[in-house]
């Protein structure tokens, strides 16, 4: 399967975010599955493929060239993907990927999030999404998402993605 991780590039972030996505990256490798990511050598994204590399496992970056000016790009990817423009790197990551987990990050994440569940909600894609809700990150996001459906803003017709706490339970889901 190949796993498509949404999340943080920042160097800034708490060692209990980076250190939950270098296990996670771990448990991808050790289940033959394939990370695909933003590229990034640092943050969220850095440390999830950190750990993918360390166990054997295979990486598909995907980004515009010109993001190396303001992170920098993975260097042990096994396999590297350049784009123009970020709404092309957002179509590659729909289009190799098998499911989507979201990682604590900023609004890059967020906007990768809430396009990747609009394509689901408008049946261009049926493919798992995984909110990874460390240390309770997204507890006001989804309250907000709850309070939008329960005043009529959205639709709950079916369950667009799955919250899920630990890495136990995101593989659980897939």
């Amino acid at each position: 399967m190949r796993i498509c991780l949404y999340g943080s590039g920042s160097r800034k972030i708490d060692e209990i975010y980076t250190d939950n996505a270098y296990r996670l990256g771990c448990r991808i490798a050790e289940l033959n599955h394939t990370l695909v990511f933003g590229g990034g050598d640092t943050g969220m994204m850095g440390a999830c493929a950190k750990g993918v590399h360390e166990n054997g496992g295979k990486t598909l970056g995907i980004a515009p060239e010109w993001i190396g000016n303001f992170e920098p790009l993975c260097e042990t990817c096994s396999e590297f993907i350049y784009v123009d423009s970020m709404d092309e790197r957002k179509n590659e990551f729909v289009n190799n990927s098998d499911a989507f987990i979201i990682s604590p990050g900023g609004i890059g994440t967020l906007d990768e999030f809430f396009e990747i569940i609009t394509l689901k909600k408008l049946k261009q894609h049926d493919k798992k999404i995984i909110v990874f809700n460390i240390a309770h990150f997204f507890d006001k996001m989804i309250e907000m998402i709850d309070e939008m459906g329960e005043k009529g803003f959205l639709y709950k017709q079916e369950e667009l993605f799955k919250v899920c706490n630990s890495i136990d339970e995101i593989f659980e889901y897939l």
